[in-house]
């Protein structure tokens, strides 16, 4: 897989767990592990977003 096509994917995975977690605030019951969780493999994409795209300017 290119470096791009990775970027992009990461980038679409980091957006659909933006909304997972935003649904899941909406609900008074939820769960704050499973919130704690969220954030942290969001967090994880976007480290991984930001290494990827560092390593790309420096290719190219």
């Amino acid at each position: 897989m290119s470096v791009q096509a990775n970027l992009a994917d990461l980038k679409q995975q980091h957006r659909a767990l933006e909304r997972e977690i935003e649904e899941a605030m909406t609900h008074l019951s939820a769960d704050d592990l499973k919130l704690a969780e969220l954030k942290r493999r969001k967090l994880h994409l976007k480290d991984e977003i930001a290494r990827l795209s560092q390593l790309e300017t420096t290719v190219h």
